[in-house]
């Protein structure tokens, strides 16, 4: 379960909306989740304004908070839910994908990055997900994951932090930029990575770093207001 819109709450840095998408059936569980544990929803209701929150099986709105249960692959019907609940695009948005696009044909990952480039006129995308993966250890990855009826469907996409940067060049983004989480890994704060290192005894050093070699986060944006996104780095 994603807590991000928690962890956000308690270190007083909330967005003016924070929005959820996932699978109806995930959906779902999580609405059921929050309804039934009070560290959950008493955030929500505390960061709410206004009228009584807007509930359903596959959805929850709050002034700050909504979770939308769509499948990503038909942009006009997730369009339609989003607005639905209050969607404003001239705000700055920032869009987050993990492990989302590589299951989604290279055609229907094209065609959302296309609805977001073309919804949001200053908003930023971060995409975290495989990398590198034509080499042996990618294809071991690949396999692995076949094994367990785990269809990569957009897999081809992911063959370089080039490849990764290029689709959303090519998707109506500009400014894209790539790196590998190995590269994230050696820019967190020492005292980080040792409470991470702490957590779980890395016995197996190598294949750590070949693992983080093959996912990466890959950025990039539109800015029509000159807000200076472009320049924002690591």
């Amino acid at each position: 379960m994603d807590t991000l819109f928690w962890r956000l709450k308690d270190e007083n840095l909330l967005p003016r909306k924070y929005f959820e998408v996932d699978f109806p059936m995930i959906v779902a569980r999580k609405i059921h989740n929050i309804k039934s544990k009070p560290p959950l929803s008493k955030p929500i209701m505390e960061s709410h304004s206004g009228d009584s929150l807007l509930i359903d099986s596959h959805s929850l709105d709050s002034s700050r908070y909504s979770i939308v249960g769509a499948d990503l692959r038909f942009s006009s019907d997730l369009e339609e839910k989003l607005k639905k609940h209050s969607l404003d695009v001239h705000l700055p948005t920032l869009l987050v994908a993990e492990c989302v696009l590589v299951y989604m044909t290279p055609q229907q990952s094209a065609s959302l990055l296309k609805w977001a480039a073309s919804t949001f006129p200053v908003a930023m995308v971060i995409n975290y997900e495989q990398v590198n993966m034509r080499d042996r250890f990618g294809q071991i990855m690949i396999e692995n994951l076949q094994r367990r009826q785990c269809n990569l469907a957009g897999v081809e996409l992911c063959t370089s932090l080039e490849s990764q940067k290029e689709r959303l060049l090519e998707n109506g983004w500009e400014n894209a930029r790539a790196i590998d989480m190995m590269k994230v890994y050696s820019f967190l704060p020492q005292a980080d990575v040792k409470r991470i290192e702490a957590l779980e005894f890395l016995d197996e050093k190598e294949l750590f770093e070949q693992l983080m070699q093959h996912y990466c986060i890959c950025w990039a944006s539109k800015d029509s207001s000159n807000l200076g996104l472009a320049n924002i780095d690591f």
